[in-house]
């Protein structure tokens, strides 16, 4: 899945991203996204970033419904699995650093890694 996500390419023209589209800077009314904050990373290129949200804030229905659209190519959804995985492994790592050992917090993570690699598997 990660030597996929490196060989994938962008080779549009730049266009704006969030780059930290989590589930903290996406605000939901009645049950529909209402606001997107914190635009600290927010900048012109590769949307890929973006991506994440499909599997860190969204799950079964809803992820496929963002994913259809978005309606990018297959290497910009590569290339956002390389991103998903990079985030959720730091996110892992300070998890299981933590003197309290936040179990729930780890837990919840490995099944967002979970379901980028299926996804990957599911893509391939």
């Amino acid at each position: 899945m990660w030597d996929t996500a490196l060989r994938a390419t962008w080779y549009r023209p730049a266009i704006w991203f969030h780059g930290d589209a989590q589930p903290g800077n996406l605000l939901v009314r009645d049950g529909r996204l209402s606001a997107v904050i914190d635009f600290g990373t927010a900048g012109v290129g590769d949307p890929a970033c973006d991506t994440t949200s499909a599997w860190t804030f969204l799950s079964g229905e809803s992820s496929r419904a963002f994913a259809e659209r978005l309606s990018f190519d297959e290497a910009t959804w590569a290339r956002g699995r390389g991103w998903g995985i990079w985030k959720a492994m730091i996110v892992l790592v300070h998890a299981l650093r933590d003197d309290s050992a936040d179990a729930a917090k780890a837990a919840d993570i490995m099944s967002v890694i979970d379901a980028i690699l299926a996804d990957h598997l599911a893509a391939r």
